[in-house]
């Protein structure tokens, strides 16, 4: 008996995640390979996705100088605690993407909610888990310099958060400034957010388990990290 994350359902993995639902009677997505996902999903992707950022950062490809924060719903997951009813599509069950890039792209961070819940009210605590990233002599970086938003996090309890944290609020205020303002900015995080939709598996979500869909997310996301190293070349 092989020992859980055993290496011949490593290369399923990538697999699955890339061809999505319509590859779901191939080999690499029956019983065995969504077996290996659930024993690899136990914090595995989560710490390669942290090795990356340290050599992204390292390589000087992470910039922690301006964040950006936006939410995007996704369409039509099987139900579980971490979807609910999407206002903006006539009530149908959806999941909310929660992510914060770097200037270049990068995710660091991400989590997911039910569709009906706003986008301000992980705020907090999404700000707070954004993770302590090495890569370079002296203290792990994990503070941004300044972070964008869009109106959806024009209250008053996120500028003080990110004020006692030590970040300049860049949110858009409702009724005084152009919704288009923001956009020079906040293109990298909508680009990251069709970078991950480009995934087969994530483009709309199939997997009833949250830890499932944590963990292709998390693996997307080294993809990702895998595609912004100059010293890698990774065929997904």
């Amino acid at each position: 008996m092989r020992p859980p994350g055993r290496p011949a359902d490593l290369p399923a993995h990538p697999f699955r995640l890339r061809r999505g639902a319509c590859a779901r009677g191939a080999r690499a997505c029956q019983a065995g390979a969504a077996q290996g996902l659930r024993e690899w999903q136990a914090g595995v992707w989560h710490r390669v996705h942290m090795l990356l950022l340290a050599e992204l950062r390292s390589a000087g490809r992470l910039d922690f100088g301006r964040v950006s924060l936006y939410a995007a719903s996704v369409p039509q997951p099987p139900r579980d605690s971490q979807t609910g009813p999407n206002p903006t599509d006539r009530g149908k069950l959806g999941s909310k993407r929660h992510r914060v890039t770097g200037r270049k792209g990068v995710p660091p961070m991400f989590c997911v909610t039910g569709a009906n819940r706003h986008d301000s009210v992980v705020f907090e605590p999404f700000v707070d888990a954004i993770p302590r990233v090495a890569g370079r002599r002296g203290r792990p970086r994990y503070r941004p310099d300044k972070l964008h938003a869009d109106k959806g996090y024009d209250f008053p309890r996120c500028r003080q958060h990110l004020h006692r944290s030590g970040i300049k609020a860049r949110i858009a205020r409702k009724g005084r400034e152009s919704k288009e303002r923001l956009g020079r900015h906040r293109w990298v995080v909508e680009r990251t957010h069709a970078w991950i939709a480009s995934f087969g598996e994530l483009r709309i979500r199939f997997e009833r388990s949250s830890d499932a869909h944590l963990a292709l997310h998390s693996l997307a996301c080294c993809v990702i990290c895998l595609r912004c190293l100059p010293s890698f070349c990774w065929p997904l």
